[in-house]
């Protein structure tokens, strides 16, 4: 059984929980400003993350991730769009779907300054630190939440990428490209279990994440 370190597992999930909860919340926030209330009827404007945690994707499989080491993958409640009521349907339809990943990228961002900000002390037996936690929290969430705007943005539907090429492909393209979409999440199960899911976002993660640092 490896050496598990219970403090960075649970700083880790703190952080992707949020990270998600913020993610949703920007997508549903988008939709109601383009014209579509659908969400926040449904309460999902909402940094609370039990109206966006889905048991499976937001708690279960994360906690296996970062216990047993595995890649870090993890969903919330998709939130519901109707297209119909967008006021420029493809156009705002895209804009929502970018809204998510954005909003990763805007929290990255934000941990990458207050990283550099923060001043790290040595660390001294008996005397009280608490900028290496605050260290270690901001940059998890850098990382964390570069991860999953580079995992959101992988042009395979119901992906938030999927749903922004679909968007931006003249209408014949996009019919055909929605084709694959019932089969959206075994495209991404096959290239998790392959290890081929690390090549297409570790590289970029890596590339921004070494930019922001």
């Amino acid at each position: 059984m490896p050496d598990i370190n219970f403090a960075q597992v649970f700083i880790a999930f703190i952080v992707l929980l949020f990270s998600l909860t913020v993610h949703e919340m920007a997508h549903a926030f988008t939709a109601d400003r383009l014209g579509d209330p659908t969400a926040r009827l449904l309460g999902r404007i909402s940094l609370n993350p039990l109206v966006h945690a889905d048991p499976i994707g937001t708690i279960l499989f994360p906690l296996v991730a970062l216990v047993s080491g595995l890649p870090l993958i993890g969903w919330a409640k998709p939130v519901p769009v109707n297209v119909r009521q967008l006021r420029r349907q493809r156009r705002d339809y895209v804009l929502v779907a970018a809204a998510g990943p954005a909003s990763n990228l805007v929290l990255a961002v934000v941990a990458a300054v207050a990283l550099h900000l923060v001043p790290v002390t040595p660390f001294t037996i008996g005397e009280p630190n608490a900028s290496a936690p605050l260290a270690l929290l901001f940059a998890r969430a850098m990382q964390i939440n570069v991860l999953l705007a580079v995992f959101n943005m992988l042009p395979i539907p119901p992906l938030d990428g999927g749903n922004v090429v679909g968007g931006l492909l003249p209408l014949p393209l996009a019919r055909q490209f929605n084709v694959i979409r019932p089969y959206g999440f075994l495209v991404l199960y096959a290239l998790m279990f392959s290890g081929r899911l690390g090549d297409l976002v570790g590289p970029p993660s890596n590339w921004i994440v070494s930019w922001l640092s």
